[in-house]
């Protein structure tokens, strides 16, 4: 069902019908079924669905289920709350404002679908609490320790000049000062590598973990089936439970 909040008296009605259209082809696009909506006068425009499903209970990706050793895979690259920051200041280039519309707009539809003949061990998205919020969920869900390689990790580049210029969410910074608690990052990695990990995000990827000896059979499939930026980005390793290691 559409959740919207609009601001009919300052944009026209326009506006709003483009927002519904697109929301309306993406429910198209994941196979589920648009069955009406709510919506209200707002200063700022608002929209999202409210989602209802069912699920095989015996089928479901929790964030609890790493194992040591597995492999995380992350799906889509960071980036996108600095890029969007960006653009309400008026410094974004347009190729990264063209970037960051066709990461949110991808649904994870397809890289769900290629990952169920394998063993996923823990799943979660990555998106409000930015990678390095997730991760921690994974991990203390998991009781494990994971060790995320920042040179690995997908970035849409222009983000890191965008960091760099301070163009960064007050979301992400805060993400950054909560994750720091449990999170260790390397003293040798530059500033900006902690406010792109922890960036806030629209619509990012997964992040799965999966088998070792899975992975390079999952990557090739990810990158075949049209997810081309997957990324081995770390590992669950044995350490304290709930704690998340970067280095290079």
């Amino acid at each position: 069902m559409n959740i919207v909040g609009f601001p009919t008296q300052t944009l026209p009605l326009a506006v709003l019908g483009e927002i519904l259209r697109g929301g309306s082809e993406k429910v198209q696009e994941a196979g589920a079924v648009l069955l009406g909506g709510h919506s209200i006068q707002d200063k700022e425009p608002k929209y999202g669905l409210a989602v209802t499903g069912i699920v095989n209970p015996k089928k479901i990706w929790t964030n609890g289920g790493a194992r040591q050793g597995d492999v995380l895979i992350l799906t889509k690259p960071l980036g996108i709350g600095i890029i969007a920051t960006a653009i309400k200041n008026g410094k974004a280039s347009e190729a990264a404002q063209d970037k960051a519309i066709q990461v949110m707009s991808t649904l994870n539809k397809k890289a769900c679908e290629i990952l169920q003949p394998f063993d996923v061990g823990a799943c979660t998205d990555v998106t409000g609490f930015g990678l390095l919020g997730h991760s921690l969920e994974i991990a203390r869900a998991s009781k494990c320790t994971l060790e995320l390689y920042a040179g690995n990790i997908p970035v849409i580049q222009e983000a890191w000049d965008y960091a760099l210029a301070g163009y960064v969410p007050g979301g992400s910074k805060c993400n950054l000062e909560v994750a720091k608690k449990a999170c260790h990052l390397s003293p040798q990695l530059v500033p900006q590598v902690g406010l792109i990990l922890a960036d806030a995000i629209t619509s990012g990827g997964l992040l799965v973990t999966v088998p070792q000896e899975q992975v390079q059979e999952v990557l090739l499939a990810l990158h075949q089936g049209g997810v081309l930026e997957a990324s081995p980005i770390g590992f669950v390793i044995e350490g304290e439970p709930g704690t998340v290691i970067v280095t290079q």
